[in-house]
């Protein structure tokens, strides 16, 4: 059984950690023995100690932080540590360097971003990425932007990000049009991202006055979670009028509920790898709208067909794209059947966990 130690600066409840979370789920006291260090507390810590998962901390101040690179060298041997699987750059940097001291441990990375890095670390990865075993990119995307960061394509994996499709796909009797008094006649819609900037909330505001503009239709669209922007877009909605058909639900842990009393799910990120909820919101058979950014294209495309691609910062756009599913029964339950399939043939957790687990064992081979 491989020893894998997970590495993670913040353990907090974003994408990167429930793909943690989903391959330790899948995979722990099966094919390995999991582990799990962090610097910065969070959610995840709660979750695997739940699942039996020792969890250690180890501070991290940045990539090049000496004292990290030997407190993990030293938990390594002090677990019997097979394997490092690392999901930025900074602890992944921490891990390769702890390489030198310990040099039987590997290391893996997984990369959860599409982002140009600036030159030093471009030249940085040419020197330091030689002591990494396999990376695996989420998207296709993801890949080409880490080739021309400078890593080695050779050392390149793409594994999709996979759901549980049998969880997902069961459904539940949501109680979400009850919760929030909206009528049965009522076209309801749902972003759960975090408000940050990236995720493109005020784009999607901006496209919701659109909309209202655009049909008779009644509509409401739910916005669930946190995040810094939450205040600066809930006054966003105030000052355009929008309060009658936006509603906040803060952050929720019932998040199939919530996807499940939707008729429409939208995903307004500006910058995007492949999304953990794009895909359980497939897994569930709801419609999907969602900007054409990072790894999106990977997901709805003209062989999928399971959603409609839309141009970010386009708010009409994004309003016609609404009203075009909004308005037609027969596009919907085509879309809803395909993001079944969809789901089940390139986005299946089992699929994923296995491919990863056959990294796992090439790593060890090298």
């Amino acid at each position: 059984m491989i020893k894998v130690l997970y590495l993670l600066n913040h353990a907090g409840k974003a994408g990167t950690e429930r793909y943690v979370q989903t391959l330790i789920e899948k995979l722990n006291n099966d094919k390995i023995k999991a582990y799990f260090a962090y610097n910065e507390y969070g959610l995840l810590v709660e979750r695997l100690e739940a699942l039996g998962v020792e969890t250690y901390r180890i501070e991290m101040r940045n990539p090049f932080d000496i004292k990290a690179v030997i407190n993990l060298a030293k938990l390594c041997k002090k677990l019997g540590v097979d394997l490092i699987h690392t999901q930025f750059l900074r602890e992944n940097y921490i891990a390769m360097l702890s390489r030198i001291i310990n040099p039987k441990v590997k290391v893996m990375y997984t990369n959860h971003f599409i982002l140009e890095n600036s030159l030093p670390i471009r030249i940085t990865n040419r020197i330091i990425t030689p002591l990494e075993s396999n990376i695996i990119a989420v998207c296709n995307r993801g890949r080409d932007m880490m080739i021309s960061n400078g890593i080695n394509p050779k050392k390149i994996k793409v594994i999709f990000n996979g759901v549980d499709v049998k969880y997902w796909a069961e459904p539940v009797e949501s109680t979400v049009r009850e919760e929030f008094k909206i009528d049965d006649d009522v076209f309801v819609m749902l972003c759960a991202s975090r408000f940050a900037h990236d995720k493109g909330h005020k784009f999607l505001i901006n496209a919701l006055y659109e909309l209202k503009k655009m049909t008779n239709r009644k509509f409401k669209c739910i916005l669930s979670n946190d995040g810094p922007l939450l205040e600066e877009c809930k006054k966003k909605v105030s000052d355009m009028g929008l309060d009658d058909v936006v509603i906040f639900a803060g952050f929720r842990k019932d998040i199939k509920n919530l996807i499940y009393g939707c008729d429409l799910y939208i995903n307004s990120s500006e910058h995007e790898a492949l999304s953990f909820l794009i895909i359980e919101v497939l897994a569930c058979g709801v419609p999907l709208i969602a900007t054409d950014m990072g790894g999106n294209r990977d997901i709805i495309n003209d062989e999928t067909n399971c959603g409609i691609l839309v141009q970010y910062n386009d708010h009409k756009g994004l309003a016609e794209a609404i009203i075009k599913i909004m308005e037609d029964g027969e596009l919907r339950s085509a879309l809803s059947q395909n993001a079944l399939k969809t789901v089940n043939e390139k986005f299946n957790l089992d699929k994923v966990a296995q491919e990863t687990y056959n990294l796992y064992e090439d790593s060890l081979n090298k």
